[in-house]
Order: structure tokens, then C-alpha cells, then sequence
């Protein structure tokens, strides 16, 4: 008989995401197992707890996903995770907190999109804010637009807060030619005439972007929004907008919703899962690998 494939969830707050059980089931693992409340220095005994177990035909049909609210502690977990790999016992594992890297994914796929579409153009050299962008949706979304050439600032409601963010991104996840920068919120309408893309990530329910400042906004192009509670995070913006013009936009920006986001999250997900299931091969999954599949899902809709 096939051994069933296991997943074992790792998280280090104190529940796991129902979310992410019913994605990975849906995906085809047989079982998902939780261990909450993790700490770092216990992830390498996890691991190889889990690998040294089943045999190396088994580990082919076992798997590691990192859970839980941040980004740093994911990733952390997921380098030691790799370092503990003993071959030929190795498995694969995915990083997403809070399905953050996926939403951050599906986010910047669709506006890339919308920027191509509308505008025969792309995210480099383009001038990106991240509205609440000190949380993991944020943080992913900024590192992956900066690693595709565009100029960006998080905006958070303390400026030395997002100052240290942006720093912990370019240092942890950047590259040489990344330059994120932090500012505060109060800041917004200072340098709005010269944004190109608004990456609205605030905790659901917070207005980020009024109508006053999308008048305000004349070179606006896209504008995304992952908040699915009204008030819409971004004035006029539906969570069913698709690249849908938004509405008293002198530049003729279009915007997309919280939803519209989330079907490309959904699938990015699903079809992360899938292959960490039908892979020969180790892999290691985060944002950058999500941001691949959900632009190569966004440009075959």
C-alpha cells in the first residue's frame, strides 16, 4: 500500500490557519498535521523527526509548510528547515504566514498585468507606496516590486517603524538594487502627484487612500487593494475591480480589489501546494516562487 502524503504545519502562533489545512488538503495531502507555538531552536527537531521516519521513498511524500503572522519568523524557519536536510532524507517545504507571500504574489501579478494592459508599460522605474505595507502582506509585496526594478516606500503610521521594515527587507530579502525606503503615512500627500502604483495592505476595514487623495494622485496607474471589509482600503475601489478604471481618477487609473487578488491567491496556493506533492526533487518555497507562478497564472487567464 502507498504511504499517504503528510503535511506537517509549523507555526509559531499559538493557531494554525483553517485557511491553510483546507488549502493544502484540497491539494492533495491526506494529512495535515499542526505544531503551534513553535520556537526556532525547535524546528530542527521537527524536521528531521518528520524526514528520518518514513524512509527515502516516504520523504517523497512528506512535506513541511511554515505558518503563522511573520514574515522574518517564517523564513527563518524555513532556512533552518532546509539546513537540516540529512540526504538522501529530504522534503519539501513552503513558507506563506498568514498567506501572505500568495496574497503578496497575486497582488503584484495583477498589477504588473494591469500596468501591461493599460498601460504598455511595466513596474520598473515605477513609483510604488505600500499603504500599511509594515505587516507581511506589505513587506513581500514591496521586496518583490523593488526586485522587479520599481521604486519603493512603505508607509506605516510611524516613520521609524517603516524605516526599520524597509531596512529588514533590503537586508534579509533585497538584492544589491533595492533601496526600499520608510516614511510615515502623514507623509502620503506630499510626493502623491508622483506615484505610479498604491499597494493598499492596512489591516481590513482602514480607509488608506481617500477620494481626495486619488484626485490628487495624477500619475496613478494601478492601484490594489487586499482589504475585503468595507470601508475599501482605497476610495472608489471595488473588492470585485479587475483593473476596472476607478472612479474620479484624473490619470485614468484602474484598480484592483481584495478579491480579484484573492482568486490569483487561491490559485497560487493551490498550485504551490501541488507541486511541493508531485515534485521528484526538493523544494523550497516563499514569495519569489509564488510571485513565478501567479504571473505565469495571471498572463494564460
Amino acid at each position: 500500500m502507498e504511504k499517504p502524503y503528510i503535511l506537517h504545519m509549523i507555526t509559531a502562533a499559538k493557531n494554525l490557519s483553517p485557511f491553510d489545512v483546507n488549502m493544502a488538503i484540497d491539494a492533495g495531502w491526506s494529512h495535515c498535521i499542526p505544531y503551534i507555538s513553535v520556537e526556532n531552536d525547535e524546528v530542527q527537531a521537527l524536521v528531521q523527526d518528520a524526514i528520518f521516519s518514513r524512509g527515502p521513498s516516504g520523504v517523497k511524500r512528506t512535506g513541511i509548510f511554515f505558518g503563522g503572522r511573520d514574515m522574518h519568523d517564517a523564513m527563518e524557519m524555513m532556512k533552518i528547515c532546509e539546513k537540516s536536510m540529512v540526504p538522501p532524507f529530504e522534503v519539501s517545504a513552503f513558507a506563506d504566514p498568514s498567506g501572505a507571500f500568495t496574497t503578496a504574489a497575486g497582488m503584484l501579478a495583477a498589477v504588473e498585468k494591469a500596468l501591461q494592459d493599460k498601460f504598455d508599460t511595466d513596474l520598473k522605474g515605477k513609483n510604488v507606496a505600500a499603504l500599511g505595507g509594515t505587516g507581511p502582506v506589505g513587506m513581500a509585496g514591496a521586496v518583490i516590486a523593488a526586485k522587479a526594478g520599481a521604486n519603493v516606500t512603505i508607509f506605516g503610521r510611524q516613520k521609524d517603524k517603516s524605516q526599520r521594515i524597509a531596512g529588514i527587507c533590503n537586508a534579509e530579502y533585497g538584492s544589491d538594487e533595492t533601496d526600499i525606503k520608510g516614511e510615515s503615512i502623514d507623509a502620503l500627500d506630499s510626493i502623491i502627484a508622483d506615484i505610479d502604483v498604491i499597494l493598499a495592505t492596512a489591516s481590513a476595514g482602514i480607509e488608506v487612500m481617500s477620494r481626495e487623495q486619488v484626485l490628487k494622485a495624477g500619475n496613478l496607474k494601478v492601484a490594489a487593494d487586499v482589504n475585503a471589509v468595507p470601508p475599501s482600503g482605497i476610495a472608489g475601489l471595488g473588492v470585485m475591480d479587475n483593473a476596472a478604471p476607478i472612479d474620479d481618477s484624473p490619470s485614468g487609473a484602474v484598480g484592483i480589489g481584495a478579491l480579484a487578488i484573492g482568486n490569483v491567491k487561491y490559485q497560487t496556493q493551490n498550485m504551490l501546494l501541488k507541486q511541493m506533492r508531485e515534485t521528484d526533487k526538493p523544494i523550497y518555497l516563499h514569495f519569489e516562487h509564488a510571485f513565478e507562478v501567479a504571473r505565469e497564472y495571471v498572463n494564460k487567464k
